[in-house]
């Protein structure tokens, strides 16, 4: 189910592949009412990427599947003058714009943030990109590696072998969505007290720096660089990924008294008052010796039976595992977070992924709203698939309407 937390509220998606398209859809699931914009033609990038060619030959790339259901979709050629003349009708009636464009593509087209406020004073404008709308980078343009990178995320990724390393998954992206979204939402509070709108200037590399706030204080507050750890975690031990009989699994023993409650339930009680291991400071020195002794107890029971028991004694652990088995696990499936949407589109596509009935399993929200799951309830839109019914809210009629497409308006 969509959620009802922001209903009523407009948003114009001008974003495009990830951290804008992002945010609207945790907007959409919050129940805004949301509108892609996108260029004709191709529209948004993302439509042609992910690992299914036959989808995104059919312009619904699984990266494009991932983020936008609950939206509509129409076309537009802003830099015509009836397109622009199209959007400032737009704005008008819409309560957010949200893009993710380079810093100033939108003022070259004629909606600089001033006469965005001057169209719909009461507009909440919120602009994501790799660096911000300032400072010496801003003009520089930024994928998601890029900024892992540059954020120093990649330096503390790994080991010492392998760092730099970049996280498996778009964080970057990902995190400035979420920051995105948290700051509209804010806004929009603000708003509806004071009828005030707001600019939102939205930087991943800070997005970024900021989601590594601990990581980033033991420089800014501690003095010392962070440096790559594995899979260790740099302010306890035992706290890392240990081996089993068979297969990889997390423990996270970080207060005194779990540790003391782990060495009792491996049978090496004698581990507790170890001169080595007795205090916390003593067993970050000394990780690896301390490592090697509970792993000798580890490898003697698989990670399913190391689940139950250190759960039963109050100590936080569990199996590494893969995406599959993560998505599948029974936690997932009875908190809902994985919805089945139907794309009639998608009928008959040969492609293992698809449902027989052109059903496919996406991603909802990961919060419960009053109880309840909240994930898409309508699919994703097909390439400009709402144009003829925007414009015609807007009063249009069929004929221009026809005249725009025929002349590249739409």
């Amino acid at each position: 189910m969509n959620s009802n937390l922001l209903e009523g509220v407009k948003v114009l998606d001008l974003a495009n592949v990830l951290s804008g398209p992002f945010a609207a859809y945790q907007l959409a699931l919050m129940g805004a009412d949301v509108l892609k914009v996108e260029a004709r033609n191709d529209g948004d990038l993302a439509r042609k990427l992910g690992s299914s060619p036959e989808l995104s030959e059919r312009h619904l790339g699984i990266s494009f599947l991932a983020q936008n259901s609950a939206k509509r979709s129409m076309t537009l050629n802003l830099k015509s003058e009836s397109g622009k003349e199209i959007f400032r009708e737009l704005v008008e009636t819409h309560d957010v714009v949200l893009e993710n464009f380079r810093p100033g593509v939108l003022a070259r087209l004629g909606f600089s943030w001033d006469t965005l406020r001057d169209i719909n004073p009461g507009l909440v404008y919120c602009a994501i990109s790799g660096f911000g709308q300032t400072g010496p980078l801003r003009d520089r343009p930024a994928y998601d590696q890029i900024i892992q990178g540059m954020s120093g995320l990649m330096s503390v990724t790994g080991d010492n072998e392998t760092a730099p390393l970049r996280v498996g998954a778009p964080i970057s992206d990902t995190v400035g969505g979420f920051a995105a979204a948290f700051a509209i939402s804010s806004a929009l509070v603000r708003r509806n007290r004071t009828g005030e709108g707001a600019y939102l200037d939205v930087s991943m590399l800070e997005a970024t720096l900021t989601a590594m706030g601990w990581v980033a204080s033991d420089y800014l507050v501690g003095g010392s660089v962070p440096i790559p750890m594995g899979n260790e975690n740099r302010t306890a031990a035992p706290s890392g990924t240990f081996t089993t009989a068979d297969g990889k699994f997390n423990i996270s023993a970080n207060k005194q008294e779990q540790f003391e409650a782990l060495c009792h339930l491996l049978g090496r009680p004698e581990l507790a008052t170890d001169p080595r291991f007795a205090l916390r400071e003593d067993r970050k020195a000394h990780r690896e010796d301390l490592k090697n002794e509970l792993e000798a107890e580890l490898k003697q029971q698989p990670s399913s039976h190391w689940s139950e028991v250190l759960a039963a004694a109050g100590i936080p652990g569990g199996p590494v595992m893969d995406v599959a088995s993560a998505l599948n696990s029974e936690q997932i499936t009875e908190r809902g977070l994985v919805s089945t949407v139907q794309i009639e589109a998608l009928e008959g596509v040969t492609d293992a992924a698809i449902g027989p009935a052109g059903s496919v399993r996406l991603l909802g929200a990961p919060v419960h709203v009053d109880g309840a799951a909240v994930g898409p309830t309508t699919r994703p839109p097909l390439l400009g698939e709402h144009t003829d019914d925007v414009l015609g809210a807007l009063g249009y009629s069929p004929e221009d309407i026809e005249s725009f497409r025929s002349k590249g308006i739409i």
